[in-house]
């Protein structure tokens, strides 16, 4: 079972448990802290084998000479026409961040500032400047260079900006980590002309251990650098310890801001964004989601605006799943009372689709609502299958039913073409042997042609 960052947390009405992180592991062995480990189990709790891992990478700086060097770039979408640019630095850039770009290489028409912060965790760890400065306004389909830092750094990157008309090309992993094979499938992914990258939470796998974050960030700069990444939190941003350390999602916020304010949201956990003609909702599993709740009432406020002649198709992101066969990650809240809470919101809105991630295997489910086949209902895809170090869900329930299609526990990634305001193409790639297969493809047909769903 996955870790859960060392707080206690209810999975189900039947167990309750403590976990110690690795990461906190990690920090015994290095700054020599002492850790009290209570673990209570109730029960029944299912297991299930995770062969195949592959060792964690650690990187390096590049430039430690340079002390205002720009490492872990990573670039994300802010309204329609604009985009963060994040990158850290050892030293704060005096006196402010600047990114300049134009679209042609060594020639840059624009200039933006920014600002850094940083943050401390458990007061023995202090991350580099963290900084930003959001572009534009951008041209569609475009090829951007940019260098960031200071109006004399040498280092260029550049970024293309998603089309302003169909098709739309998204990739999509979820829990990656920093392993071997995470870059194997960073690989895949990076030889396929994506638009936008996806992550349905878990990025780092840092578990508190807070320089994984610092190779996780080194690892995805040359795909995150060139494509916005699009990301929300799992099970593994949370990284709050009792007593020692408060406030969850600490470098998940300070390093992965999301364009939450621009779409209404007072939380970097759930935001949304649209992509031309696609309009996409980034959950929290892990922030309140009852009835009342804030992330609640913006989810309606968020439905209600959209236009589905501007935007004719809708997704969402979760990490936790609403629906899964697999024999991983049975029974937790995140799960069945986030579902229970808002899968009606999304069925009366007509989401053609729903990503999650958390198990480490690939599903895809036919359209469902309230557990049986309901041709109204959301495509649920689950695939938490980007390459960690915890490796693979293997174990499924038996029989199969009938509302899963396809589902293999495989490290892989998808690829999302959404072709016209009514078709999209969705294949999943297994990365078995290094090797991109496509093992599972579907067409999907968009509510807007399914006219006896009354959007």
């Amino acid at each position: 079972m996955s870790v859960h960052s060392c707080s206690i947390l209810v999975s189900s009405s039947t167990y309750l448990s403590l976990y110690l992180s690795p990461g906190i592991v990690r920090m015994v062995k290095v700054w020599g802290l002492v850790a009290i480990v209570l673990i209570v189990l109730a029960g029944n709790v299912l297991s299930y084998d995770r062969p195949g891992t592959r060792k964690n990478i650690v990187i390096h700086p590049t430039n430690e000479d340079d002390p205002t060097f720009p490492e872990q770039v990573h670039i994300s979408l802010v309204g329609p026409d604009k985009m963060r640019i994040s990158w850290i630095t050892k030293d704060p850039i005096i006196p402010f961040p600047s990114v300049v770009y134009g679209t042609a290489s060594g020639k840059y028409e624009g200039l933006a500032n920014g600002t850094s912060s940083s943050y401390h965790y458990l007061m023995i760890y202090r991350s580099g400047q963290i900084n930003e400065v959001v572009i534009g306004p951008l041209k569609p389909n475009t090829v951007y260079y940019y260098k960031c830092g200071r109006p004399g750094s040498t280092q260029e990157f550049s970024f293309r900006t998603p089309p302003s008309q169909f098709p739309i090309k998204f990739a999509v992993s979820g829990d990656l980590g920093t392993t071997d094979w995470t870059k194997s499938t960073l690989e895949h992914v990076s030889k396929w002309d994506h638009d936008v990258f996806i992550l349905p939470g878990d990025l780092s796998y840092a578990n508190m251990y807070q320089p994984i974050w610092d190779t996780f960030g080194r690892l995805v700069q040359p795909l995150a650098s060139q494509r916005p990444w699009m990301v929300t939190q799992g099970n593994h941003e949370v990284e709050k310890i009792p007593i020692l350390h408060h406030e969850p999602f600490t470098a998940y916020n300070q390093r992965w801001r999301m364009p939450f304010e621009e779409s209404g949201s007072t939380s970097n956990l759930y935001y949304s964004f649209n992509v031309y003609g696609v309009h996409i909702i980034m959950l929290g599993s892990y922030t309140d989601f009852e009835p009342g709740s804030e992330q609640y009432q913006w989810l309606e406020s968020d439905l209600k605006k959209i236009d589905r002649k501007t935007t004719p198709w809708l997704m969402a992101v979760v990490h936790a799943p609403w629906y899964n066969t697999n024999e991983a990650h049975q029974g937790e809240k995140e799960s069945v009372q986030m579902k229970e809470s808002m899968e009606t919101l999304l069925y009366k809105a007509r989401v053609d689709l729903v990503f999650a991630g958390h198990v480490h295997a690939y599903e895809r489910f036919n359209r469902v609502y309230q557990d049986k086949l309901d041709k109204c209902g959301p495509v649920y895809i689950n695939i938490g299958d980007g390459g960690n170090l915890e490796g693979l869900a293997t174990k499924y329930r038996d029989p199969n039913p009938e509302m899963s299609l396809f589902r293999e526990a495989s490290f892989g990634h998808g690829q999302l073409v959404v072709e016209n305001a009514t078709h999209a193409h969705w294949e999943w790639q297994r990365n078995d042997d290094d090797v991109s297969v496509e093992k599972d493809s579907v067409w999907l047909t968009s509510f807007l042609a399914n006219p006896s769903c009354h959007i």
